[in-house]
């Protein structure tokens, strides 16, 4: 028997083990926190107490202090992976979070920018080459925030003249390693920046004016500073990943090969975004520059 402290502990550590991303790692880490602080207050100690009903209450208690849906689905993934751990590890029999079901809720639309709105980003940071690259990165590849903070210099590989270069997206323990081609319009701006990036021994695309690796808190906070000089005060970098994905379905590229380069688990995913827009079927099925 072990105390759900310690279990929680074992459980973080095999998660960086496993690869997963840093942000999984921290989500999941302050959720089962938040679980187990909620037991203790029924004076429960131990990994092998926790019972569904314990489970129940909890979600209950989260729903009762106005958390989101979403916000709870997330909570749920995070303690069914907390206890099948704990089941695989053996160290507990009975899994409590098996029959925890998600709760329902209405996908919201992905917000899309229109192309007068990225057109405006783009000339609001066009003068900082930096955040100008990355601009450009998200919004004609499609990158995740955590994947455009991870680029490395080795990861890239430039055109010709005219040529289309690529990009290579490290993976990591849920998601497999993919190349991404990157047009003229990016090769461009990765281009510009690196002219001015600061001299460093490390291998990041992205570094700070010291040298140090950019963090993707860092460039949240940029973008989140561009997106309100624009007027986009509800927009989000994963906006323009949404962005990419409309855009090139919208245009006609194949729903597989949009798919393939942004990364999707499944392509109901990719899919998905059908709904929010008018597609013209061109047949072309080749992704186009923004």
């Amino acid at each position: 028997m072990i105390s759900l402290n310690n279990a929680h502990e074992k459980f973080v550590d095999n998660l960086k083990q496993k690869g997963r991303a840093d942000a999984t790692v921290i989500a999941y880490s302050k959720d089962i926190q938040q679980l187990v602080e909620h037991v203790k207050r029924s004076n429960l100690n131990l990994a092998n107490e926790l019972k569904k009903e314990h489970i129940d209450t909890f979600l209950t208690n989260l729903s009762d202090n106005r958390y989101t849906k979403k916000t709870i689905s997330r909570k749920i993934n995070a303690i069914k992976t907390f206890f099948k751990y704990l089941i695989d590890e053996k160290i507990i029999e009975n899994d409590p979070a098996q029959l925890i079901s998600h709760p329902k809720f209405e996908q919201s639309a992905p917000r899309i920018l229109t192309k007068i709105e990225y057109r405006a980003l783009r000339d609001t940071v066009k003068e900082d080459v930096r955040t100008r690259a990355i601009v450009e990165i998200l919004l004609q590849t499609g990158l995740r925030i955590s994947e455009l903070a991870n680029i490395k210099l080795a990861n890239i590989k430039m055109g010709n003249t005219e040529g289309q270069g690529s990009l290579e997206v490290e993976g990591t323990q849920t998601t497999p390693t993919r190349a991404i081609p990157l047009n003229t319009v990016v090769q461009e701006a990765i281009s510009s920046y690196m002219k001015d990036r600061p001299k460093t021994d490390l291998d990041f695309l992205f570094v700070t004016k010291t040298g140090n690796q950019l963090l993707v808190r860092n460039i949240r906070a940029t973008l989140a500073r561009y997106f309100k000089q624009v007027g986009l005060d509800d927009v989000t970098v994963n906006d323009l990943r949404h962005t990419f994905v409309a855009e090139h379905l919208k245009r006609g590229a194949s729903v597989l090969l949009v798919s393939k380069i942004a990364g999707h688990k499944r392509l109901t995913t990719t899919e998905n975004y059908l709904k929010y827009i008018e597609r013209k079927e061109s047949g072309i099925g080749e992704l186009e520059e923004l």
